[in-house]
């Protein structure tokens, strides 16, 4: 259920590069609110500014001027030490080469993001068994990556990024790397976590895709082009 206050807030966000003599405004002045259990596409051609808004939401990188909430945390005026901790306790991420480990098990892989929270074995074994669960693997749990198909692997990661209890998802390109049959597989999957209430931010450049979105954020030279969803808040 949506509340007046959003999950993410983002104010005025700014973001530069400098490459070489030149400056890249990757980001200006960028303004979004995202609520609980949205469902959210940010699109946009090569250079637009997509991967540089992710990598800020993501707590990856630290904007230059805005700010940035996030559960109610001003991130974007965190050092390293927290934006590691947001990172670890509010975001889940899905990328697009699935980023598994490829000498363990799925569920070892699953597991991972627990060992550093602390929480005991038992615990964290039930988790990841669960988070295997959700995403239709459970009968994979003791097979290694290579011994699975790209889906599974891409289920694999999912799974891993739900075991945190993340308040977003945030997927980069999540079919890049699979057929398209397989592709639908995936987004449906993301579909089905949408309705049992997680909020997903998906980022792609392909409409077929954004289409399972509830909302479009389309990037352009750094700015907000166009977004489908200002007008439900």
């Amino acid at each position: 259920m949506e509340t007046n206050s959003p999950l993410i807030h983002i104010n005025g966000l700014r973001r530069s590069y400098t490459m070489g003599n030149t400056t890249i405004d990757a980001l200006r002045d960028v303004n979004v609110d995202i609520h609980e259990n949205e469902y959210v596409a940010i699109m946009g051609p090569s250079g637009s500014g997509k991967t540089t808004l992710m990598n800020l939401i993501g707590c990856l990188d630290s904007p230059d001027a805005g700010t940035y909430e996030l559960n109610g945390t001003v991130v974007s005026a965190l050092g390293d030490h927290g934006l590691a901790r947001i990172r670890n306790r509010e975001i889940g991420f899905v990328f697009q080469t699935f980023n598994l480990l490829t000498r363990v098990s799925a569920l070892h892989n699953v597991e991972l993001p627990l060992i550093y929270s602390g929480l005991n074995q038992k615990e964290r074994i039930e988790r990841a068994k669960h988070a295997l669960e959700q995403v239709g693997l459970s009968d994979r749990a003791k097979h290694r990556p290579g011994e699975m198909s790209g889906g599974q692997r891409q289920r694999v990661a999912i799974a891993r990024a739900l075991v945190t209890r993340p308040s977003i998802l945030l997927a980069d390109e999540p079919t890049g790397n699979l057929d398209s049959k397989t592709g639908k597989e995936i987004m449906a999957l993301f579909d089905d976590l949408h309705k049992s209430g997680q909020t997903i931010i998906l980022v792609t450049h392909e409409a077929d895709i954004a289409v399972h979105a509830q909302r479009e954020i389309h990037l352009l030279d750094g700015s907000v082009a166009s977004d489908t969803g200002v007008a439900l808040h």
